[in-house]
């Protein structure tokens, strides 16, 4: 098992865009609170166990689970996520990272020198100078050239290349993340010019953001980890009880579209070409409405067999009458989040194993002045499902709304 001290260098690893993929983790790097949240936990359990993430994101409960012996497995349904996510908990021998450590000074030689690569075309990302200046983007042009040269002629294990790649595209950007969602950086302020234009060394840049990937790849987990691509409704790739504990934070039903955050990586990686296939994507996820995803929300009809106790019934019906025009909209992804999400604890019940446990850590929502108790919805579901022993843990308050909390809903089969 990595030793507490490690474990707390990995927490305690945060950026100023921790409030992006960067809040997950860079490789093995995870951030204090989700790493707290999980080894509290894991750190109750004696026995070599079988844990699952179905919503598994850059599978920070995977690796936790992994450093301390557990078979886990990761479900996700992004596929740039389910990537990261296999790149991160794989094993890297020390021949490597010293292989790695090579590639990335060959690479840097190369763009000291940026005649021998010919830059990459910018992926088509609407309005791409927000995001990137100039001299930023043309770097980052070079950089991915360079490393796609070597990914296609050397060995498995470069991918770690596109990560350190990822970490530049946010490291130079002109994104800011001192909210929850993310913003741009504000550039009209009056501002004195300076006398002389500062262009930093980009280079130099990443070969240091290489050398933090590379030392956080160093602590391999001993347990063993899969991760899969899939639709965490239907878990259709697990067997039947074949999971002892789940540990999960799922999508919250606050309208943040995960694609709409990812977008950079994804386009630069190729997971993405334009905005309908992110639109696309966001419907098939459970919370998305972003781009076609809010569009199709107005014309969404519940199913027959969802769960919808009186109760509810009459939170959707106060959104829906909310003095906005929005208000149905809501009110049907609002509808469409829950009914997912009993589609999804139907099947949990099936793949856990007689005595498993499951914690879903989820924060609940206002729409338009109307709490939704995200917290006792889940534990009904639950209930319903044929759990027993849910239990509500706060966790802690999110913001400065006084009604907006975490909480850890547990239970047993």
């Amino acid at each position: 098992m990595a030793s507490q001290t490690a474990l707390k260098q990995r927490a305690d690893y945060t950026y100023q865009y921790n409030q992006h993929i960067g809040r997950h983790g860079w490789l093995r790097l995870t951030p204090a609170y989700s790493v707290k949240l999980v080894e509290e936990i894991l750190q109750k359990k004696d026995s070599e166990l079988s844990v699952l993430d179905p919503f598994s994101g850059t599978a920070t409960t995977p690796l936790c689970a992994g450093y301390r012996h557990h078979r886990a497995t990761g479900y996700e349904l992004n596929p740039f996520l389910a990537w990261f996510g296999h790149v991160k908990t794989r094993h890297y021998s020390s021949e490597d990272l010293q292989r790695l450590e090579t590639l990335t000074h060959n690479i840097a030689s190369k763009l000291r020198h940026s005649p021998a690569v010919t830059p990459c075309t910018p992926p088509p990302i609407h309005n791409i100078t927000r995001w990137w200046d100039v001299d930023e983007l043309e770097f980052l042009c070079l950089l991915k050239a360079a490393i796609d040269q070597h990914i296609q002629k050397d060995a498995s294990g470069n991918d770690i290349l596109l990560v350190i790649f990822c970490r530049l595209l946010i490291k130079l950007s002109n994104a800011a993340f001192n909210h929850q969602s993310m913003s741009f950086k504000d550039k009209t302020g009056n501002q004195a010019l300076p006398l002389f234009k500062y262009t930093p060394d980009f280079t130099e840049i990443f070969l240091h953001e290489s050398q933090q990937v590379l030392e956080s790849a160093k602590d391999n987990p001993t347990g063993n980890i899969h991760i899969i691509q899939g639709d965490s409704r239907v878990l259709e790739k697990l067997q039947k009880e074949s999971c002892d504990l789940l540990i999960t934070s799922p999508p919250y039903p606050n309208r943040m579209s995960y694609i709409r955050e990812l977008r950079p990586y994804m386009y630069w990686l190729q997971y993405l070409s334009n905005g309908r296939e992110a639109g696309e994507l966001d419907w098939k996820a459970i919370g998305g409405t972003w781009g076609i995803a809010t569009s199709r929300l107005t014309d969404w009809e519940r199913a027959p067999n969802g769960f919808y106790p009186q109760y509810f019934e009459q939170l959707l019906t106060d959104i829906a009458h909310s003095d906005n025009k929005n208000g149905q909209t809501l009110s049907n992804y609002v509808a469409k989040y829950f009914e997912d999400m009993w589609q999804h604890l139907s099947h949990v019940y099936r793949i856990m194993q007689h005595g498993g446990e499951v914690h879903y850590i989820i924060g609940n929502s206002i729409f338009y002045g109307t709490l939704v108790p995200v917290e006792l919805l889940y534990k009904d579901m639950l209930e319903a499902c044929g759990f027993r022993d849910v239990i509500i843990t706060t966790i802690r308050k999110r913001n400065s709304k006084k009604s907006l909390y975490e909480f850890d809903v547990s239970a047993k089969k």
